[in-house]
């Protein structure tokens, strides 16, 4: 195949692609949206108290991490200090904080998201909270045992709350659809590239020991990647592809999501926390082990799932690409 036939292909079926996620996220995005402006967030918010005494934290940061399950990291950030003033937290405390909503954020489009290449959406949800709250509560435990990380919170950014209108909201969600179409196009063809000159091979030598560690394997480890740097839009959008294609096995592609789901956009997640003056070690390195020893852990045991009950209760094949079934079919399955 010519290169330009090559990037014609892969033009196309990303644009199929990247209007199945176009789906899935406007219509959540503006959902979470309405809920969190009608109060439905705050008024359920005092019942997640018990799980912040639990860590550790203020009860009033049970509304932020409510807020960045449903919503995401951006819609937590800002209200934190609002709810809790800098000056009454610890180091330790935004470092055990940021580790909850970095597990688990934005879930209702990326768990939806996951669902469309195959994994089944209460399983992998469950996991991502569990993982998140063990995390947390071990990070807690060892922090306050230790005395590691009780030094006054003195954050270099302080973000605010402030009420955007809709028309300013709309507008902030169309450009970063752009942007995502602009970014999954580049990480599509870009694949391509590497592959051809040899360079993905190289990068991922490093990675793939460890992936393989989890039982992560093969084409699934390149995608594996992609979300734990980029994100679980960019990762998990481009595995729906190789799910309808056959090219990786349903276990593969669950267990690969199941790693993104621990671990994703640990670049720009990160940072975003760090500027508020979580530990690295806590937010990153810590978390990083975790997440390859939880998917392990979730590895032996699909080992001895059986293929019926595996298929029954964890995932759902996604539909193969130009058969009889449409995008649109594919992600109301």
């Amino acid at each position: 195949m010519s290169f330009v036939a090559s990037v014609v292909r892969e033009t196309r079926e990303t644009i199929g692609i990247y209007w199945l996620l176009v789906r899935i996220m406007v219509p959540i995005t503006i959902l979470a949206e309405l809920l969190s402006r009608l109060g439905a967030i705050e008024a359920v918010a005092p019942a997640f108290a018990p799980v912040m005494h639990a860590l550790g934290l203020p009860a009033e940061l049970g509304l932020a991490w409510l807020t960045g399950m449903l919503v995401g990291i951006w819609g937590a950030v800002p209200l934190i200090f609002t709810l809790v003033p800098a000056g009454a937290m610890s180091v330790a405390d935004i470092t055990v904080f940021s580790a909850l909503i970095l597990f688990a954020h934005g879930l209702p489009i990326e768990q939806k998201i996951i669902r469309a290449a195959g994994p089944a959406m209460v399983v992998t949800t469950l996991l991502r909270i569990a993982g998140g709250l063990l995390y947390a509560f071990l990070l807690h435990r060892l922090l306050a045992a230790t005395g590691w990380l009780s030094s006054p919170l003195d954050p270099v950014w302080i973000p605010r709350s402030e009420t955007q209108g809709w028309i300013e909201f709309l507008f902030g969600l169309a450009e970063s659809l752009a942007w995502m179409f602009v970014i999954l196009l580049g990480l599509s063809l870009g694949l391509q590239v590497l592959k051809a000159t040899g360079l993905l091979g190289l990068m991922m030598k490093t990675l793939s020991p460890l992936l393989r560690l989890v039982g992560i394997k093969g084409e699934a480890e390149h995608l594996t990647a992609i979300g734990l740097f980029l994100g679980i839009s960019y990762g998990a959008g481009l595995l729906i592809r190789e799910a309808r294609s056959g090219a990786i096995s349903p276990r593969q592609i669950f267990l690969s999501c199941v790693f993104m789901g621990f671990a994703h956009s640990v670049i720009e997640d990160t940072l975003i926390v760090m500027a508020l003056g979580a530990d690295i070690f806590g937010v990153l390195v810590g978390r990083l082990i975790f997440a390859f020893a939880a998917s392990a852990a979730v590895a032996v045991m699909l080992r001895g799932l059986p293929e019926e009950t595996f298929h029954r209760w964890m995932f759902r094949s996604a539909a193969p690409s130009g058969a009889d079934r449409s995008i649109a079919d594919t992600a109301d399955a």
